[in-house]
């Protein structure tokens, strides 16, 4: 957590990577998105999406949650409090609209709920910093 005095922030939504970096103290996070998030407590959003893709990733090998993912997630919820987006018919309608270059159902919802929910995206994927329309934020 920042040192400086907290200011309400602008309501984010962490980005699958983002939020697993942050909790685990990765140095591949940038400063910037970590100052914001340290900034915007209380503001910050949640894709259950993320959920399901860290639980693939760990499942796959590329992370490892310990001791098991249930537990991982409930004591990362504790550490970080984060507002739920809900996955909704409106989110799943727009994913279905929105142009990314690349058809990663993940990213695809992970776009269509910051536009539904009016959040920003802090993400380091090119892909979706790249993309028309999408509020994101990258530094």
């Amino acid at each position: 957590m920042s040192s400086r005095r907290r200011r309400p922030g602008p309501p984010f939504l962490l980005d699958t990577h983002v939020w697993f970096w942050y909790l685990v103290g990765s140095d591949r996070l940038p400063p910037g998105l970590r100052d914001a998030i340290d900034d915007a407590l209380g503001e910050l959003w949640l894709s259950p999406i993320s959920v399901w893709e860290l639980c693939m990733l760990d499942e796959r090998g590329r992370v490892r949650l310990e001791p098991d993912r249930r537990s991982w997630v409930e004591e990362a919820l504790g550490r970080l409090p984060l507002e739920e987006a809900s996955l909704n018919r409106e989110v799943a309608l727009v994913s279905s609209e929105v142009e990314l270059a690349q058809r990663d159902p993940a990213d695809r919802f992970l776009a269509a709920t910051a536009l539904v929910f009016g959040l920003t995206l802090l993400t380091v994927d090119e892909r979706l910093t790249n993309a028309p329309g999408i509020p994101t934020r990258s530094s």
